[in-house]
Protein backbone atom coordinates (compact mmCIF):
# COMPACT_ATOMS: atom_id res chain seq x y z
CA UNK A 1 0.00 0.00 0.00
CA UNK A 2 1.01 3.40 -0.69
CA UNK A 3 2.53 5.45 1.82
CA UNK A 4 0.27 8.15 1.58
CA UNK A 5 -2.89 6.24 1.22
CA UNK A 6 -1.04 4.32 4.80
CA UNK A 7 -1.19 8.10 6.02
CA UNK A 8 -4.25 8.77 5.22
CA UNK A 9 -5.98 5.89 6.50
CA UNK A 10 -4.86 6.43 9.48
CA UNK A 11 -5.75 9.95 9.80
CA UNK A 12 -9.14 9.48 8.66
CA UNK A 13 -9.87 6.57 10.81
CA UNK A 14 -7.41 6.50 13.95
CA UNK A 15 -8.17 10.41 14.88
CA UNK A 16 -12.28 9.23 14.58
CA UNK A 17 -11.22 5.81 16.94
CA UNK A 18 -9.04 7.57 19.73
CA UNK A 19 -11.58 10.52 20.05
CA UNK A 20 -14.01 7.84 20.20
CA UNK A 21 -12.09 6.34 23.44
CA UNK A 22 -11.70 9.74 24.60
CA UNK A 23 -15.33 10.06 25.11
CA UNK A 24 -16.98 8.48 27.43
CA UNK A 25 -16.55 9.67 31.01
CA UNK A 26 -17.87 6.66 33.29
CA UNK A 27 -15.05 5.83 36.11
CA UNK A 28 -12.97 8.92 34.93
CA UNK A 29 -12.43 7.94 31.58
CA UNK A 30 -11.67 4.32 31.97
CA UNK A 31 -11.10 2.91 27.84
CA UNK A 32 -8.87 5.77 27.81
CA UNK A 33 -6.50 5.26 30.86
CA UNK A 34 -6.72 0.87 29.56
CA UNK A 35 -5.40 2.51 25.92
CA UNK A 36 -2.71 4.65 28.01
CA UNK A 37 -1.24 1.40 29.57
CA UNK A 38 -1.37 -0.71 26.78
CA UNK A 39 0.82 1.48 24.91
CA UNK A 40 3.07 1.93 27.50
CA UNK A 41 3.45 -1.51 28.01
CA UNK A 42 4.30 -2.05 24.20
CA UNK A 43 6.52 1.54 24.41
CA UNK A 44 8.73 -0.21 27.17
CA UNK A 45 9.26 -3.12 24.96
CA UNK A 46 10.01 -1.68 21.87
CA UNK A 47 12.39 0.92 23.53
CA UNK A 48 14.29 -2.21 25.54
CA UNK A 49 14.22 -3.84 21.93
CA UNK A 50 16.05 -0.43 20.24
CA UNK A 51 18.24 0.07 23.33
CA UNK A 52 19.12 -3.57 23.48
CA UNK A 53 20.92 -3.29 20.32
CA UNK A 54 23.84 -1.37 21.59
CA UNK A 55 23.73 -1.83 25.23
CA UNK A 56 23.38 -4.23 27.84
CA UNK A 57 19.63 -3.78 29.43
CA UNK A 58 17.62 -5.28 32.45
CA UNK A 59 14.96 -8.43 31.30
CA UNK A 60 12.06 -6.73 29.60
CA UNK A 61 10.15 -8.19 31.80
CA UNK A 62 10.84 -6.25 34.78
CA UNK A 63 10.91 -2.56 32.80
CA UNK A 64 7.55 -3.64 31.30
CA UNK A 65 6.32 -3.98 34.85
CA UNK A 66 8.11 -0.77 36.55
CA UNK A 67 7.19 0.84 33.32
CA UNK A 68 3.15 0.21 33.62
CA UNK A 69 2.57 0.72 37.59
CA UNK A 70 3.38 4.46 36.82
CA UNK A 71 -0.14 4.63 34.73
CA UNK A 72 -1.66 2.26 37.17
CA UNK A 73 -0.85 4.31 40.13
CA UNK A 74 -1.84 7.41 38.68
CA UNK A 75 -5.12 6.27 37.32
CA UNK A 76 -5.87 4.76 41.06
CA UNK A 77 -4.54 8.31 42.53
CA UNK A 78 -7.27 9.51 40.39
CA UNK A 79 -9.95 7.20 40.58
CA UNK A 80 -9.74 7.63 44.72
CA UNK A 81 -9.34 11.53 44.55
CA UNK A 82 -5.49 10.95 45.86
CA UNK A 83 -2.71 13.02 45.42
CA UNK A 84 -0.18 12.74 42.35
CA UNK A 85 2.74 12.37 44.89
CA UNK A 86 2.20 8.78 45.19
CA UNK A 87 2.92 8.49 41.47
CA UNK A 88 6.03 10.51 42.12
CA UNK A 89 6.79 8.07 44.63
CA UNK A 90 6.00 5.03 42.65
CA UNK A 91 8.83 6.61 40.19
CA UNK A 92 11.33 6.57 43.01
CA UNK A 93 10.38 3.40 44.04
CA UNK A 94 10.61 1.95 40.29
CA UNK A 95 14.39 3.78 40.56
CA UNK A 96 15.65 2.00 43.75
CA UNK A 97 14.30 -1.31 42.80
CA UNK A 98 16.52 -1.29 39.76
CA UNK A 99 19.44 -0.22 42.19
CA UNK A 100 18.66 -3.01 44.38
CA UNK A 101 18.09 -5.93 41.67
CA UNK A 102 21.46 -5.02 40.17
CA UNK A 103 23.38 -4.25 43.47
CA UNK A 104 21.63 -8.23 44.77
CA UNK A 105 21.22 -10.18 41.56
CA UNK A 106 24.91 -10.26 40.02
CA UNK A 107 28.53 -10.41 40.54
CA UNK A 108 30.04 -8.46 37.98
CA UNK A 109 29.22 -5.09 37.44
CA UNK A 110 31.43 -3.81 34.02
CA UNK A 111 27.80 -3.26 32.24
CA UNK A 112 26.09 -2.09 35.27
CA UNK A 113 25.98 1.69 34.50
CA UNK A 114 24.44 1.23 31.06
CA UNK A 115 21.97 -1.24 32.72
CA UNK A 116 20.93 1.08 35.30
CA UNK A 117 20.44 3.92 32.66
CA UNK A 118 18.72 2.06 30.02
CA UNK A 119 16.17 1.03 33.03
CA UNK A 120 15.92 4.46 34.58
CA UNK A 121 15.27 5.97 31.04
CA UNK A 122 12.75 3.16 29.38
CA UNK A 123 10.86 3.16 32.72
CA UNK A 124 10.44 7.10 32.67
CA UNK A 125 9.63 7.67 29.06
CA UNK A 126 7.58 4.92 28.34
CA UNK A 127 5.88 5.21 31.95
CA UNK A 128 6.04 8.22 33.74
CA UNK A 129 5.55 10.82 30.69
CA UNK A 130 2.04 8.88 29.42
CA UNK A 131 1.17 9.81 33.42
CA UNK A 132 0.64 13.07 31.95
CA UNK A 133 -2.42 12.29 29.74
CA UNK A 134 -3.74 10.20 32.11
CA UNK A 135 -3.74 13.46 34.70
CA UNK A 136 -5.60 15.49 31.79
CA UNK A 137 -9.00 13.31 32.88
CA UNK A 138 -9.39 15.12 36.27
CA UNK A 139 -10.13 18.26 34.62
CA UNK A 140 -13.39 19.73 34.33
CA UNK A 141 -13.96 19.94 30.74
CA UNK A 142 -11.74 17.06 30.42
CA UNK A 143 -13.33 15.82 27.00
CA UNK A 144 -12.62 19.39 25.20
CA UNK A 145 -9.27 19.26 26.87
CA UNK A 146 -8.08 15.63 25.78
CA UNK A 147 -9.52 16.34 22.40
CA UNK A 148 -7.49 19.43 22.09
CA UNK A 149 -4.51 17.99 22.92
CA UNK A 150 -4.71 15.08 20.42
CA UNK A 151 -5.65 17.24 17.73
CA UNK A 152 -2.81 19.77 18.19
CA UNK A 153 -0.49 16.70 17.92
CA UNK A 154 -1.79 15.00 15.43
CA UNK A 155 -2.72 17.92 13.35
CA UNK A 156 0.22 19.40 13.89
CA UNK A 157 2.31 16.25 12.13
CA UNK A 158 -0.07 15.39 9.71
CA UNK A 159 0.12 19.43 8.48
CA UNK A 160 4.39 18.96 8.59
CA UNK A 161 4.18 16.14 6.81
CA UNK A 162 1.39 18.07 3.95
CA UNK A 163 3.75 20.95 3.95
CA UNK A 164 6.40 19.37 3.28
CA UNK A 165 5.53 16.79 0.56
CA UNK A 166 4.07 19.78 -1.11
CA UNK A 167 6.64 22.31 -0.74
CA UNK A 168 9.65 20.61 1.05
CA UNK A 169 11.35 19.42 -1.84
CA UNK A 170 13.99 22.21 -1.82
CA UNK A 171 14.73 22.70 1.68
CA UNK A 172 14.96 19.41 3.61
CA UNK A 173 18.03 17.86 5.53
CA UNK A 174 18.02 20.76 8.15
CA UNK A 175 18.43 18.12 10.88
CA UNK A 176 20.55 15.44 10.84
CA UNK A 177 18.40 13.28 12.45
CA UNK A 178 15.75 13.17 10.44
CA UNK A 179 17.10 14.25 6.78
CA UNK A 180 13.17 13.90 5.21
CA UNK A 181 12.21 16.67 7.45
CA UNK A 182 12.00 20.29 5.84
CA UNK A 183 11.62 24.01 7.02
CA UNK A 184 7.97 23.68 5.18
CA UNK A 185 6.65 20.99 7.33
CA UNK A 186 7.94 22.76 10.14
CA UNK A 187 6.13 25.63 9.40
CA UNK A 188 3.21 23.54 8.50
CA UNK A 189 3.03 22.17 11.75
CA UNK A 190 2.60 25.53 13.47
CA UNK A 191 -0.08 26.63 10.96
CA UNK A 192 -2.19 23.53 11.16
CA UNK A 193 -1.86 23.37 15.23
CA UNK A 194 -2.47 26.79 16.06
CA UNK A 195 -5.48 27.07 13.35
CA UNK A 196 -7.19 24.23 14.92
CA UNK A 197 -6.64 25.58 18.27
CA UNK A 198 -8.54 28.82 16.62
CA UNK A 199 -11.17 26.52 14.90
CA UNK A 200 -12.35 24.62 18.15
CA UNK A 201 -12.25 27.80 20.26
CA UNK A 202 -14.71 29.70 18.35
CA UNK A 203 -16.91 26.77 17.13
CA UNK A 204 -16.70 24.63 19.60
CA UNK A 205 -15.88 25.66 23.23
CA UNK A 206 -16.26 29.09 23.02
CA UNK A 207 -16.35 28.95 26.88
CA UNK A 208 -14.34 26.95 27.96
CA UNK A 209 -10.67 28.93 27.70
CA UNK A 210 -11.99 32.10 28.88
CA UNK A 211 -13.08 34.72 26.81
CA UNK A 212 -9.92 36.80 26.99
CA UNK A 213 -7.89 32.85 26.20
CA UNK A 214 -6.46 33.26 22.73
CA UNK A 215 -3.89 34.38 22.72
CA UNK A 216 -2.93 32.41 25.36
CA UNK A 217 -4.58 29.52 23.44
CA UNK A 218 -2.45 30.23 20.42
CA UNK A 219 0.75 30.20 22.45
CA UNK A 220 0.00 26.69 23.92
CA UNK A 221 -0.97 25.33 20.96
CA UNK A 222 2.86 26.80 19.62
CA UNK A 223 4.48 25.23 22.57
CA UNK A 224 2.49 21.80 22.08
CA UNK A 225 3.87 22.34 18.25
CA UNK A 226 7.35 22.77 19.53
CA UNK A 227 7.51 19.96 22.01
CA UNK A 228 5.75 17.61 19.56
CA UNK A 229 8.31 18.34 17.34
CA UNK A 230 11.28 17.61 19.69
CA UNK A 231 9.81 14.73 20.83
CA UNK A 232 9.34 12.97 17.51
CA UNK A 233 12.91 13.89 16.49
CA UNK A 234 14.08 12.64 19.64
CA UNK A 235 12.62 9.27 18.98
CA UNK A 236 14.48 9.08 15.26
CA UNK A 237 17.44 9.78 17.50
CA UNK A 238 17.17 6.59 19.45
CA UNK A 239 16.27 4.80 16.17
CA UNK A 240 19.51 5.98 13.95
CA UNK A 241 21.37 5.10 17.23
CA UNK A 242 20.04 1.64 17.59
CA UNK A 243 20.35 1.30 13.39
CA UNK A 244 16.78 0.30 12.98
CA UNK A 245 14.07 1.98 10.74
CA UNK A 246 10.77 1.74 12.73
CA UNK A 247 10.37 1.13 16.77
CA UNK A 248 7.82 -1.61 15.86
CA UNK A 249 5.56 -2.81 12.83
CA UNK A 250 2.21 -2.94 14.49
CA UNK A 251 0.76 0.32 13.07
CA UNK A 252 -0.13 0.78 9.51
CA UNK A 253 2.01 3.65 8.09
CA UNK A 254 3.22 4.61 11.29
CA UNK A 255 5.12 1.73 12.32
CA UNK A 256 5.53 1.10 15.97
CA UNK A 257 3.67 2.18 19.11
CA UNK A 258 6.70 4.47 20.11
CA UNK A 259 6.34 5.71 16.50
CA UNK A 260 2.74 6.69 16.68
CA UNK A 261 3.01 8.73 20.54
CA UNK A 262 6.53 9.71 20.49
CA UNK A 263 5.13 13.17 20.04
CA UNK A 264 2.07 13.14 22.47
CA UNK A 265 5.10 11.94 25.21
CA UNK A 266 7.41 14.64 24.85
CA UNK A 267 4.03 17.51 24.85
CA UNK A 268 1.85 15.98 27.78
CA UNK A 269 3.90 16.80 30.34
CA UNK A 270 3.88 20.99 29.01
CA UNK A 271 0.55 20.86 28.02
CA UNK A 272 -0.90 19.59 31.56
CA UNK A 273 1.47 22.47 33.44
CA UNK A 274 0.17 25.23 30.81
CA UNK A 275 -3.45 24.42 31.48
CA UNK A 276 -2.63 23.77 35.24
CA UNK A 277 -1.32 26.95 35.95
CA UNK A 278 -1.60 29.52 32.90
CA UNK A 279 -4.88 28.68 32.16
CA UNK A 280 -5.81 27.59 35.84
CA UNK A 281 -8.23 24.66 34.90
CA UNK A 282 -9.80 23.04 37.95
CA UNK A 283 -9.25 19.60 38.57
CA UNK A 284 -11.92 17.62 40.34
CA UNK A 285 -11.07 16.08 43.52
Amino acid sequence: MPKVLQRLLVFFIGIPVVIAIILPKFCYHLPLHLLIIIFSFLASLELSNMLSKKGKTFPKAITTVLSISLPVVTYLCIYFKLDYVLVELTLAFDVLLIFAIEIFANKEFSDSNTKIANAIFTIVYSGFLPTFISRLTRFNHSVEVICLFVMLVFISDSAAWFFGMLFGKNNRGIVAASPNKSIAGFIGAFIGSILIAVLLKFVFWKDIFGSNGLVRLIILAICVTITSIIGDLAESVFKRSSECKDSGNIILGRGGALDSIDSILASAPFYYIILKYIFDLTEKF
